[in-house]
């Protein structure tokens, strides 16, 4: 599947991120039958899911709205997959990077949301 050039731009600058604020990327674009996981870090002994979603800045509505229950279940499925294949045994915290870009896929802002949801709420 190839994604749509502002999601990579997006997953590059939220990547960027994390690293820079101490974050040790494990994986990125997991896929399996569930579904994918955007970017997977790990910090503090704290394994973290993040959903990127990345919008042009002039749109009129948050990227975190498009992360509705039905996708959170995905995620979530996805990660006791992902869990379960790596055998990792660590608390899991679900974050949504909201990444902002300008006209020229310039980073504009962003927002990054922890605990952005909970598993099974």
């Amino acid at each position: 599947m190839i994604k749509n050039k502002t999601g990579v731009w997006g997953e590059v600058y939220a990547a960027r991120y994390l690293r820079d604020n101490g974050y040790m990327l494990l994986t990125a674009n997991y896929v399996c039958r569930f579904g994918e996981l955007d970017i997977v870090a790990q910090k503090d002994g704290v394994v973290c899911v993040v959903e990127v979603k990345t919008r042009n800045r002039n749109t009129p509505v948050s990227p975190m709205e498009a992360v509705d229950r039905g996708k959170q279940g995905r995620i979530e499925a996805a990660t006791k997959h992902f869990m379960s294949v790596l055998k990792i045994k660590s608390e899991i915290r679900f974050d949504v990077c909201e990444v902002l870009l300008d006209d020229s896929d310039n980073l504009y802002s962003i927002n990054y949301i922890k605990n952005a949801f909970q598993e099974g709420k």
